[in-house]
């Protein structure tokens, strides 16, 4: 995972619920529209139309729990690749106790250590605003943010 800031555009942690979700673009052949989180992964994996930030532990977890959903092995590794490639890792350097749910505090970290302009969720309870730096959206607020205002950024 690359730590340098080469790739430009909002800073953006994305949270397993909407990996999942999404996975789907990673499957041949992509049909755009049908899905959103399916639609921002894919838009990202082409266009690097934002910044995505990640830690070991997320990228743990979207393994595991891809595992546990029996997400089909070739699907997750070639996503985790991508990752690899293109997602900027964030080093913390302490613990964030934000969420009310403990395993998305891994989340919360990233995206106040990282400086993320938004945190990417199907779960908003379990990212309280209020607490959080960035903004917390739906995969498909985000996609419309990031269509609206691509040429602002």
């Amino acid at each position: 995972m690359k730590q340098s800031y080469k790739r430009r555009g909002r800073r953006v942690v994305v949270d397993t619920s909407a990996v999942i979700s999404g996975i789907s673009g990673f499957k041949s052949p992509f049909v755009a529209g049908k899905n959103d989180s399916a639609d921002m992964l894919h838009e990202w994996a082409e266009s690097g139309n934002f910044v995505w930030l990640v830690t070991p532990a997320i990228v743990d977890e979207y393994k595991e729990v891809a595992k546990r959903l029996r997400v089909r092995p070739n699907v997750v590794g070639r996503f985790v690749n991508l990752l690899k490639e293109e997602a900027e890792e964030v080093t913390l350097l302490g613990n964030a106790e934000i969420s009310p749910d403990p395993g998305d505090n891994c989340f919360c970290a990233c995206s106040e250590e990282g400086m993320a302009d938004f945190l990417v969720t199907l779960n908003p309870k379990d990212f309280p605003q209020k607490k959080l730096s960035a903004r917390v959206v739906s995969p498909a607020e985000f996609r419309w943010m990031i269509q609206r205002r691509q040429s602002k950024w």
